[in-house]
């Protein structure tokens, strides 16, 4: 394709986006990206730094792909590289820090393993800004062992939490520190992984794919929940896992859930990420999180009373990311209104934010009616024994949905849905799990129901 229609689908892309995201976050990393080729594959966006690269695969890319895919009206993978300038000695820098190299009378690319640049890695997560109770005592000392003697012990390490209790916080504190001793390592999410995956066999480079992942040093590979399912990505991640090992290089797992319930895994799998060490991370009691607030309040360079921060620290209590969401919270409305954190004030955001919560709880009563109205069948015939293809298709949406929203395991769902055994569930959640990807309508259909869910 011309470089202009290039060009004018990108501005589009980024009209579209500057609508939907804060302007912060727009002006911060996207302003300076450009749409540089495409083709009926893929399209190419350049970043200014290694840094930028990886924060808009890690965060972005989703709602990138569904705007690219909104203009151009065809599925197409978004792929993103360092602009050129910003190349390493002797040849170009990947998003993933490696360098790519021509050697004289070679017909390939060979990969060259090398260190991920600490910028890589989000500066705020390290291992001194890790606030270590009792809660996270045993996951934390293994991520700072593996660090100290990467493929040493503890390989691999599998840390298991629910939802921001500090899982990627210790694996880009690993990164920072392997990446600093000059070892080749790659942080990873499986959404990433999967799209590798799949953008390798559409453009015909498995074997680039190959090194790419399998020349590292230390591999992080976040969220393997989300890889459920997808049965030739789990062979590509075992032969991965399999090759890092053999070799004694690390691989640093996280979930959000222990190995035996990833039900939809390979079971091949789970028995591999049982070899090393299991660390679960559990909620932080009180004394943590009121460190952890007081840590926040420093970092962002305030004072808040110690009052306050034991309110906090009593209301707030599921997860870390709850607690310093508020505290942001309340020091914006504090600058706003020109006022100081009180108690008072405290206790009204805090009321409000609660409020909010309970506003968008979902429960499965609620994912079976959004996915009957988004079909258009009746909440009744997904609890029957009906077989028609529609029907069908919408509990199998439904199954996923339960599983990957909820965390309820396939015999919770299986009872829910009408008895059926777990078995049943574990296939049809997977075959969702495995062609959303790849189908453009059914990705659609998913997101139009999750709106509906959390509307």
């Amino acid at each position: 394709m011309n470089e202009q229609s290039t060009r004018e689908i990108w501005k589009a892309v980024l009209g579209e986006l500057q609508l939907q995201l804060p302007r912060p976050t727009f002006e911060t990393w996207l302003k300076h990206t450009d749409g540089v080729s495409y083709d009926e594959h893929q399209f190419v966006v350049e970043a200014p730094t290694p840094f930028a690269v990886a924060w808009l695969e890690r965060r972005m890319y989703n709602a990138i792909q569904k705007t690219v895919e909104k203009v151009t009206d065809r599925p197409l993978d978004v792929v993103f590289r360092v602009r050129p300038g910003h190349e390493a000695e002797n040849g170009s820098v990947t998003s993933s820090g490696q360098t790519l190299e021509l050697e004289s009378g070679q017909d390939e690319i060979q990969v060259k393993p090398q260190a991920q640049p600490p910028a890589a890695f989000n500066p705020k997560y390290t291992f001194d800004s890790f606030v270590v109770g009792p809660s996270n005592q045993l996951a934390y000392s293994a991520a700072r062992a593996v660090a100290d003697a990467p493929g040493k012990s503890y390989n691999p390490l599998f840390i298991y939490s629910g939802v921001g209790l500090g899982k990627t916080h210790l694996l880009h504190a690993i990164g920072h520190a392997a990446a600093s001793r000059g070892l080749a390592v790659r942080y990873v999410t499986s959404e990433q992984f999967t799209n590798d995956f799949i953008t390798s066999i559409g453009n015909r480079t498995t074997e680039a794919f190959r090194q790419r992942y399998r020349s590292v040093e230390v591999l992080l590979l976040d969220d393997v929940q989300f890889m459920s399912g997808k049965e030739q990505t789990h062979e590509s991640f075992f032969h991965t896992f399999n090759d890092l090992h053999n070799s004694g290089h690390q691989v640093v797992i996280t979930s959000d859930r222990p190995p035996k319930a990833l039900a939809l895994l390979q079971d091949r799998l789970r028995s591999r990420f049982e070899w090393g060490l299991l660390a679960d991370i559990q909620p932080p009691d009180l004394e943590t999180r009121m460190a952890i607030l007081v840590s926040k309040a420093k970092n962002l360079g305030i004072r808040v009373g110690e009052s306050v921060i034991e309110l906090i620290a009593k209301r707030v209590h599921k997860n870390v990311r709850e607690l310093e969401g508020s505290l942001n919270r309340m020091v914006a409305q504090a600058e706003l209104m020109s006022e100081p954190i009180t108690v008072q004030s405290a206790s009204r955001i805090l009321e409000e934010l609660t409020a909010d919560t309970e506003r968008h709880a979902i429960d499965p009563e609620r994912i079976l009616e959004a996915v009957s109205n988004h079909f258009r069948v009746g909440t009744d015939s997904l609890l029957a024994r009906g077989r028609t293809q529609k029907i069908a298709h919408a509990r199998q949406v439904a199954m996923y949905l339960l599983i990957n929203e909820l965390e309820m395991t396939p015999t919770q769902v299986g009872r829910l849905l009408g008895g059926r055994d777990h078995a049943t569930v574990i296939h049809g959640a997977g075959k969702i799990n495995g062609e959303i990807n790849e189908d453009t309508h059914l990705r659609r259909d998913v997101l139009s129901i999750k709106e509906a869910i959390f509307a």
